[in-house]
């Protein structure tokens, strides 16, 4: 059977230049071989999706496997998740994210992460910059970017014998 679809030849004065410079876009399946889940706590663990060095961007899946919370923290940069399973809230702000809701975070405002649902939260987030996390009293405990994710994800992979995915390396 033939498919519909059609792939065209576009003019593209650039696509010499791409070719030779560019890096071309990606796929990442559903396998854990592809990107395992990594520890994060006791409670939460992170399947890491891509990581931008460069722009000091990071996506990944967060999930949080009970009721529970990720501390005060503050990003220097722009955040966006998608909610995809349970449900998560901020202790600062009166909504509660289900699965579809989508959630924009500004660079500079801290809050702290809580789910209450019964099997937790996932969220695919899409990340840039650094983001501090405050200890009980408000002091900054660590401060996280790309190269902390990076560096999350081989030291898991390294310890456990697993191959490090450069397709998450954009």
């Amino acid at each position: 059977m033939a498919s519909p679809f059609q792939i065209f030849n576009i003019a593209d004065p650039e696509a010499a230049i791409i070719k030779r410079f560019g890096v071309e876009g990606g796929h990442l399946g559903p396998s854990e071989e592809e990107s395992p889940w990594v520890p994060y706590g006791d409670n939460a663990a992170i399947r890491h999706m891509a990581f931008d060095v460069r722009g000091n961007w990071y996506a990944n899946v967060l999930w949080i496997k009970k009721p529970g919370m990720i501390g005060t923290h503050k990003h220097h940069g722009t955040v966006l998740m998608l909610c995809t399973e349970g449900s998560v809230r901020y202790l600062e702000y009166d909504w509660v994210a289900t699965p579809g809701s989508f959630i924009s975070e500004t660079p500079g405002q801290a809050h702290t992460l809580v789910t209450d649902h019964p099997n937790g939260v996932k969220l695919f987030g899409w990340m840039q910059g650094v983001a501090d996390h405050y200890d009980e009293k408000g002091n900054i405990a660590e401060s996280i970017d790309v190269f902390w994710f990076v560096n999350h994800y081989v030291s898991h992979c390294e310890k456990h014998g697993l191959p490090i995915n450069k397709a998450l390396f954009l």
